[in-house]
C-alpha cells in the first residue's frame, strides 16, 4: 500500500481548512447557546420545507445572505435569541417560543 505525497497531504489540509463546516455545540453547552441552535435549526427545516435557497431567504428576512448563511451553519455566537425568534417570525409567523 502506497501512501499519499507530501504535497497531496498538504493540499488537502489546505482545502479542509477553507472549508466552511456546520457548526456542533456541545452537549455541555450553555442553555441559551442551546435555545439559538434549536432556532437555527428551525430555519434550516424551513429551506428545506419550502425548497428555497439561502438568498430567496435572505430575501425573505430583508438581511444579508451572509446573515442567512450564519444561521444555517449555526453560527450562534453572532446572534441574539431575540434575533433569531425576530427573524423566525417574519417566516413564521405563528411560531411560539417556549421554555421547559
Amino acid at each position: 500500500m502506497r501512501y499519499p505525497k507530501t504535497k497531496d497531504i498538504k493540499k488537502v489540509l489546505r482545502e479542509l481548512k477553507d472549508t466552511d463546516f456546520i457548526q456542533v455545540i456541545p452537549l455541555e453547552a450553555p442553555k441559551i447557546d442551546k435555545i439559538k441552535y434549536e432556532l437555527c435549526k428551525m430555519f434550516v427545516a424551513y429551506i428545506k420545507k419550502e425548497n428555497i435557497t439561502q438568498a430567496a431567504l435572505a430575501r425573505q428576512l430583508k438581511v444579508d445572505r451572509s446573515r442567512v448563511n450564519w444561521i444555517v451553519k449555526y453560527r450562534i455566537e453572532n446572534f441574539t435569541i431575540d434575533r433569531l425568534y425576530e427573524l423566525l417570525e417574519k417566516i413564521l409567523p405563528d411560531c411560539e417560543l417556549q421554555v421547559s
